[in-house]
């Protein structure tokens, strides 16, 4: 009877369906075209196409509802299955019966469980939490005497008379992958000699201890020297002399990086040091980054580290830690509910990581200690007293003065354990300092030690010796539990190192780079996913041509570049211009090579018939990009900078010989590329366009490749570059689907004849493939958009598009969306926008500043931001031309001013991407000297001077703007998003590159967008930044109702989440849709392509993310193992925002998924639990068949798939 009941349920559900279907169908589009009257400039259309429009509606809709009857009809069928036989399990990841629905229909299903974990975090107790801590301290930076930004120091002589000092001197050399040299030059001048040295004189005294940090540079080294020599190395790595710290790529950033960059140089280094020398590092060292992130240190947690070291900190932090004794403590996530993500810390409490700061609080005796600067040497003490060589005669002098300061020195930590670091940038890098330094101590170290009275204990010590012991020190006096070392949560930005000299410039420095880095990322993670599936279709089917190709050690190069390009002197942009060139050359071949490997292994798996993959060395089947020619480029200019300048056409010949496709890649130049910039980048940038043509035929047609590298299935519009304006465009099932065309601008006001871009969603399913066909054809569903100009003093020429000048029009100008209408002033910038959801209307202004720099002798530069001053508004010598775009898929509004193409754009699509705003600027203030550009975004939202930024796109960090520091102090780094909010609303600007963001007043957002300066900031790079690019950055701004909060909660609470619509659309903009065209002379005639091809089974629970899947290398030679790094990351979000109509076929599982479901058309033969990079394997693994991730967790497996 039960069962009967829900059939005639379903039964009436279909009929209501069918019903209600056929009365929209003649009024309701696939797409949100705003209804209503047109406007300004609409003209009428004739009878006949309109009802030629309402035919093609009709069909595509009537295919639609049978596709939706069919779902419907699937779960009453699987209904009355799951009766009969009893409860079941989804087919796969996701909620079942769902995946084929339009997005219009979807919402949010999230278990409350999985909303419980984000209004838990806040109640968490820390010793110490540093939102606090900025509160207590008074920053009035006084003279604390030789210690200038600390204070005397005194002790008692007895204090060691019941447990001696025991001292720990970690000799080192810090080597920049790149700063003032490339990389390569400072190997070839330096780096070598340290490793050759080093093998030679640790080899003399088994006393003698170093540490290494940069794996980068160890492995150029290990790929030139003979096998006594890496023989060697591994003795002292195995005898406990040398000892490898960390253990990344490079010493990275950890302000202006990505969580996936962190990671996969993390993996690289690891996975070199197991195959090459098999050990495994377990502490972390970050003696130059500026700044440090708790993102950095659960990273290091994860694997498997127990101890790290952290120098550039605030100096007013610095002694107010002394102060406390709390310069060592344990380093929790601020959203730990209890203490599993514990890691413990040394803080280094002086200026530098230099030996003049790191024996005691006196510079002007520690650098008496540092043996290269003799006297008759190249460099001195720059206090004027120079270091003695240590002989019998002074030996009982020196050794007391210098033990004088170890004991000052310990005197700010809880223990009597004591470290001593000994190095600077590129030491020992000459025989004779290994001598000098080495030696003298040696003489100290025997005097001391024989002197019982001294109560010392010292000796050389790697970075662990010295963690050892002081964890031994620990537990013996450790008490009923009680833990030494306090619990510390948050992060440690804004760095200052003296006066108001704040380290908040880099964060925007060189922004060109940090968007290609970005880019880099998502082509690096697409090319990893892609490679290792289609290397298992090649192993099954046994493909050898692709078996064979030399993809895995271009994959291989291409990681390293990224991982080089995260060193805290790359991404920064704080090296030299010539540095700069050669990191960006180095990121420009790896994304040619990556577009290569993508293109094959994509081809691959859309093949119907695997066994007919052929491979051309020279050029894939399919392409992204044009292919350029760089004949033209001038001397020094790098050659991602030059690729629009590409004038050549190359002809392609697609398909068979009864159906001959000529298509043309076409370059053309825009007015965004009349110098250093790139076309390409700006394509890539804003809105992943591809060139097709320019001689498509009515009777011809080309195949282009979407791909989704989104582990959720989506809806999303992909535009592509045609020569012809009458394009159909197919999908994967042979419909036509609604199309807009739209112009290609060869000016502000001039049209090209000869390109049209066409836009049209895309439905894909998750990191999945699809085919559509594009060919010239007159067709109803393509729309061409319509063109309306303001303050318009030139002569437009518009070809075929209905352009409509808009001469004394009072009309205010709008968009709309049916999520949002948004107004702007008659300079094209965004004033108001309305929520239709509440249909409430807020102010939300768009408008740009300069900051200038101070006028004193210190200013602004590559690492400074020294403003002169609030804030000036930009102000344009006339009122800016505006361009208004309206059509089917997009609309836009363009301002044109001196410096920025400012575009606000609206897609007509219900979901994700028709929730939020598109804003893109693109930048170019090569005229101007010594001023910064920024993007302020002004609400009424009541933020009362609370603010949030994200850590390396991973978590998200509170901020306070606080008026006793200076203002470039309240900038911090933001990589992938910023907030405020209050009881209301929320504001959320989101980011496609690392820039830095503030909010100076309240109901503001700040983000630097560019800075060229014309001088040093003596920090010891030696120029200003003034080899700025036209630069492209990306935005989406996201205005979100917040349900009952309490605002005093959140001052409280030391932790925030974004929602889920946040996240994800965050997602959407770092990994757009990515479109390939087949091209090429395909092999044989009987090649058929797949109509699409899924990866996964089904979507991903919606807040789990698929961070890599990354081919681990072979144990032996060069190759690739069978195994791949699954890593997966839990993210949480906020349940308190409203989530309508989020438009995912997807819900949340408490962390929980099935592995042997995860993939399809591969099945899993093994799943390992690992720590994040590989090196250890947990106690207890073992093949398993679920993943259960805890909130916030990045989780990484060894999977073997067949």
């Amino acid at each position: 009877m039960k069962l009967s009941r829900q059939f005639t349920v379903f039964g009436s559900a279909i009929f209501c369906v069918v019903i209600f279907s056929l009365y929209l169908m003649l009024d309701r589009g696939h797409l949100d075209y705003p209804r209503g009257p047109r406007q300004e400039g609409s003209f009428p259309q004739g009878q006949l196409s309109i009802l030629q429009e309402k035919i093609d509606h009709l069909e595509r809709l009537l295919a639609e509802n049978n596709e939706i009857i069919s779902n419907i009809r699937d779960s009453v069928i699987n209904l009355s299955e799951s009766v009969e036989d009893g409860p079941r399990g989804p087919a796969g990841n996701a909620s079942q019966g769902s995946a084929h629905l339009h997005s219009a229909q979807l919402a949010l299903q999230a278990d409350p469980k999985d909303c419980l974990f984000a209004s838990q975090s806040g109640n968490q107790h820390r010793d110490v939490q540093m939102l606090d801590v900025y509160d207590l301290i008074p920053f009035d930076n006084p003279d604390g005497g030789v210690w200038k930004q600390g204070f005397d120091i005194k002790y008692e002589a007895d204090e060691w008379d019941r447990e001696p000092l025991q001292v720990f001197v970690v000799p080192h050399s810090h080597n920049d992958p790149g700063w003032l040299k490339t990389f390569n030059d400072y190997f070839r001048d330096k780096t070598q000699y340290i490793f050759n040295n080093m093998v030679l004189k640790l080899k003399e005294d088994s006393s003698r201890k170093f540490i290494w940090s940069e794996i980068s540079y160890l492995a150029k080294w290990w790929d030139i020297i003979d096998n006594p020599k890496k023989e060697a190395v591994k003795s002292l790595l195995q005898n406990g002399q040398l000892e490898i710290v960390t253990g990344g790529w490079v010493m990275a950033d950890e302000a202006t990086t990505h969580y996936f960059a962190l990671i996969d140089q993390l993996i690289e280094g690891h996975q070199w040091l197991e195959k090459n020398l098999g050990v495994k590092p377990r502490s972390g060292w970050a003696i130059d980054p500026f700044g440090h992130s708790p993102t950095m240190t659960y990273l290091l947690k994860r694997a498997g580290f127990s101890h790290m070291l952290i120098q550039r900190v605030h100096y007013s932090v610095k002694k107010h830690f002394s102060l406390q004794k709390t310069l060592e403590f344990f380093w929790r996530q601020n959203w730990d509910l209890g203490s599993t993500t514990d890691i413990l810390c040394h803080m280094m409490p002086f200026y530098s990581y230099d030996i003049p700061h790191t024996c005691g609080p006196d510079p002007k005796i520690c650098c008496q200690f540092d043996f290269k600067r003799l006297p008759g040497g190249r460099y001195g003490c720059p206090w004027g007293v120079p270091p003695e060589a240590i002989s019998p005669g002074n030996v009982q002098s020196r050794a007391q003065m210098l033990l004088d300061q170890y004991r000052k020195k310990s005197k700010l930590f809880r223990t009597k354990v004591l470290l001593a670091p000994l190095g600077d940038d590129f030491r020992f890098s000459e025989y004779t300092e290994w001598d000098l330094q080495y030696r003298n101590y040696e003489q100290l170290f025997s005097y001391m030690n024989s002197q019982p009275h001294l109560k010392v204990k010292i000796q050389f010590g790697t970075l662990s010796d010295y963690f050892d012991a002081l964890e031994k020190s620990v537990a013996a006096e450790k008490k009923g539990g009680q833990s030494v070392f306090p619990a510390l949560s948050g992060d440690f930005f804004t760095y200052a190192d003296r006066d108001d000299h704040y380290w908040s410039g880099y964060f925007t420095s060189r922004p060109f780079y940090k968007r290609m880095d970005r880019i880099m990322e998502s082509r690096l993670r697409t090319a990893e996913i892609l490679y290792h599936l289609a290397l298992k279709q090649a192993q099954k089917y046994k493909i050898n041509k692709f078996l064979s190709s030399p993809h895995y050690t271009t994959l291989t190069e291409a990681r390293r570049n990224l991982g080089l390009f995260q060193h805290h002197d790359a991404i920064t942009g704080t090296a030299k211009d010539w540095v700069v060139v050669d990191y960006g050359t180095r990121l420009f071949q790896s994304l040619n090579s990556l577009e290569k490997i993508i293109g094959d292994s994509a081809f691959l798996l859309i093949l119907k018939d695997k066994k007919l993959y052929q491979s051309d060395p020279s050029k894939a089947f399919l392409e992204m990009d044009p292919v350029s020619s760089f004949s033209e480029i001038p001397p020094g200019v790098p050659q991602a900078c030059w690729r629009c300048e590409h004038k050549a056409i190359t002809r392609r010949q697609l398909g068979s010989q009864n159906e001959v496709i000529p298509m043309s890649l076409i370059h053309y130049r825009t007015p965004f590329c009349s110098a250093c910039t790139s076309t390409w980048m700006l394509r890539v940038t804003l809105s992943a366009q591809l060139v097709l043509g320019p001689e498509l035929s009515a009777v011809l047609s080309s195949y282009l490749v979407v791909y989704n590298p989104f582990e959720q299935e989506r809806h999303s519009v992909v535009s592509v570059r045609v020569n012809s304006a009458t394009v159909k465009v197919l999908s994967d099932l042979g419909k036509a689907v609604e199309v807009q065309v739209s112009a290609v601008w060869k000016d502000m006001r001039t049209t090209s004849q000869a390109a049209y871009e066409v836009a049209f969603l895309a439905h894909l399913p998750p990191l999945g493939l699809k085919v559509y066909k594009i060919l010239e054809s007159q067709s109803s569903s393509s729309h061409l958009a319509d063109y309306f100009l303001y303050n318009n003093d030139g002569q437009a020429e518009s070809g075929i598009f209905h352009m409509k000048n808009m001469v004394d029009s009072g009309d205010a100008i709008t968009i709309e969306n049916s999520f949002l209408t948004l107004g702007f002033d008659r300079s094209g910038l965004m004033e108001k926008v309305r929520r239709k959801e509440d249909n409430k209307q807020q102010e939300l202004k768009v408008q740009f500043l300069w900051y200038g720099t101070t006028n004193k002798r210190d200013k602004s530069g590559a690492y400074l931001f020294l403003p002169d001053g609030q804030g000036q508004p930009y102000v344009s010598l006339r009122t800016p031309f505006v361009r208004v775009t309206r059509g089917r898929i997009y609309s836009d509004v363009t301002c044109f001013l001196e410096h920025v193409t400012h575009k606000v754009r609206l897609y007509h699509i219900q979901g994700i991407e028709g929730q939020s705003m598109e804003v893109s600027n693109i930048v170019d203030i090569r005229s101007v000297h010594n001023r910064e550009i920024v993007m302020r975004i002004s609400s009424k939202i009541n933020n009362q001077n609370r603010y949030y930024t994200d850590l390396n796109g991973y978590q998200i960090q509170p901020r306070r703007t606080m008026a006793k520091l200076p203002l470039q102090a309240n900038v911090y780094p933001m990589s992938t998003m910023a907030y405020i909010q209050d009881a209301a609303h929320r504001l959320t600007l989101l980011s496609a590159q690392s820039l830095g963001a503030s909010s100076m007043a309240s109901g503001q957002i700040e983000v630097f967008m560019d800075r060229r300066l014309m001088q040093d900031d003596n920090r010891g790079l030696g120029q200003g930044v003034h080899d700025n690019k036209i630069t492209a950055n990306l935005f989406r701004i996201l205005l979100e109702k917040r349900n009952g909060m309490n605002m005093e909660e959140d001052k409280k609470s030391p932790v925030s989440y974004p929602s889920l619509l946040s996240h994800m659309t965050s997602a959407f903009l770092n990994h757009p849709f990515l479109p390939m065209v087949l091209s090429g002379q395909l092999p044989s005639p009987a090649i058929e392509l797949l109509s699409e091809f899924r990866l996964l089974q089904s979507s991903l629970p919606c807040d789990i993310h698929l961070v890599n899947l990354r081919t681990i290398q072979s144990k032996v030679g060069k190759g690739y193992s069978d195994e791949a790094a699954l890593i997966l990351h839990r993210k949480v979000f906020d349940c308190q925002l409203s989530s309508r109509a989020m438009g995912l076929p997807c819900s949340t599982t408490q962390g929980k998924m099935s592995i042997p479901k995860l993939f399809n058309n591969f099945a899993v033969e093994s799943f390992i639990p690992s720590s994040l990079s590989l090196m250890h394997s947990p106690p207890d693994a073992q093949n398993t068949s679920e993943v259960s991730l805890s909130p916030m967790e990045i989780s990484t497996s060894r999977i073997r798939l067949r």
